[in-house]
């Protein structure tokens, strides 16, 4: 049984910023920072995902050794891993996918897989509403971050957000969380909480916004909360914050605990993941309860 399993591309990311003097390639896609956010926190987490041959023995042994079960990730022959070109400029970010791995099928999934809860995280429209169906019969809790279902492409991989909305794949959700242009991606709604309103209609128990540098908003149970930001030491690369916000809540949230806490917890998370490049800093579990604990004491 398994604390929390993510499903979607692992990436490498090719990053550059400002901030960054030489552009750095490294391990990404959303697997990457939620489950190592959620193995700081002592969760037991694995990945169902599918990369190239080009996909190094390097990345793989680095995430066994953090913890990460890879028993579900499959090296396909003859084909590449999902690689992205992200520029930052004025907390603003340019995408373009240069390659992209085959898609997540229901038959990579176990059957015999358990799971308190997992997390569906696509990052190029890698997965699917029968992938979704599949998962929805493993586990208690079915969460997705919509991202990889509202990117669309041009020709040179360039990245735009589009419209995207499949009521049946999100009636099948418990938990939905993603970045406020995205939610109106997926609602057709540009306010907030009308969008947040709408994702609870179809069935998910929690809903949450992340703003990047701004509070994020949770709604559960019919009220609607203010998470407020935790502030970082200095920020080097906002890479991966959103991913590690819900790695962290859902490893708390497996433990039975306050949907607010863990918001509060995911806060702290990001906070340190946006001080590396790419998935080198998560915090120590200690730190990270010690971020989260001066937010919740102001709720």
């Amino acid at each position: 049984m398994f604390d929390l399993v993510t499903v979607g591309h692992f990436a490498i990311d090719l990053i550059t910023s400002p901030k960054i003097t030489k552009p750095k390639q490294t391990l990404g896609g959303s697997p990457t920072y939620v489950s190592l956010a959620a193995r700081k926190l002592d969760a037991k987490v694995s990945v169902i995902s599918k990369v190239g041959e080009d996909f190094s023995d390097r990345y793989i042994a680095w995430l066994k050794a953090n913890g990460v079960d890879l028993s579900g990730l499959k090296r396909v022959k003859g084909a590449s891993t999902t690689r992205f070109i992200l520029e930052y400029s004025n907390w603003k970010r340019r995408l373009q996918l240069k390659s992209q791995a085959p898609p997540i099928l229901p038959e990579d999934v176990p059957n015999s897989l358990q799971a308190k809860a997992i997390h569906m995280a696509p990052i190029a429209n890698e997965l699917s509403r029968n992938v979704a169906d599949k998962l929805k019969t493993l586990t208690d809790t079915l969460s997705l971050d919509p991202q990889g279902f509202v990117r669309g492409f041009d020709a040179k991989g360039n990245v735009h957000l589009k419209r995207w909305e499949d009521q049946k794949l999100l009636e099948r959700i418990d938990l939905y969380k993603s970045s406020l242009s995205e939610i109106r991606m997926v609602t057709g709604l540009a306010d907030l909480g009308l969008a947040m309103e709408k994702i609870h209609d179809y069935g998910a128990k929690i809903v949450i916004v992340t703003r990047g540098m701004k509070s994020s908003k949770l709604l559960f149970e019919e009220k609607l909360y203010d998470i407020p930001t935790c502030k970082p030491k200095i920020v080097r690369d906002p890479t991966g914050a959103g991913d590690a916000f819900i790695g962290a809540f859902l490893a708390e949230y497996a433990k039975g605990k306050d949907p607010v806490w863990c918001a509060c917890v995911g806060s702290a998370s990001a906070s340190f993941v946006v001080e590396g490049v790419g998935p080198e800093v998560f915090g120590q579990k200690e730190e990270i309860y010690a971020r989260a604990s001066k937010i919740y004491e102001k709720m």
